[in-house]
């Protein structure tokens, strides 16, 4: 018996100016098609990111499992944190804070008089 996993999908689009989005049609297909191998999308878990600027009407909801998805302004993504503004401030925030983080735990590590050699 084979067991498949498939977690993290991620679909994207390039809308025009004046086109619309057919992102809610990808994403029924995306339902439709997990569901015929019995899997399932987890509409809660799902996120949805616009990438530049939003006309003066905003892009319409987007649902999966008739549950509406979450729209951020970043993400992370392959361990990368994405923005909707394409910087990186959000990702090197993030690095240098989980940095910080074992940095000192190390510190903790080296006053507790744990010694080099122990640590690795």
């Amino acid at each position: 018996m084979t067991h498949k996993l498939v977690d993290d999908t991620t679909l994207s689009e390039i809308v025009a100016k004046f086109d619309t989005s057919c992102m809610q049609e990808c994403c029924n297909e995306l339902v439709e098609q997990s569901q015929e191998v019995r899997m399932s999308v987890n509409g809660r878990k799902t996120k949805e990111m616009i990438i530049g600027p939003i006309m003066k009407d905003p892009l319409p909801d987007l649902l999966l499992n008739d549950t509406v998805v979450d729209r951020v302004s970043s993400f992370k993504l392959l361990g990368v944190h994405v923005s909707n503004d394409l910087k990186w401030t959000e990702h090197a925030r993030a690095v240098t804070s989980k940095a910080s983080s074992r940095l000192q735990f190390l510190k903790q590590l080296k006053r507790a008089g744990c010694a080099e050699g122990d640590i690795l």
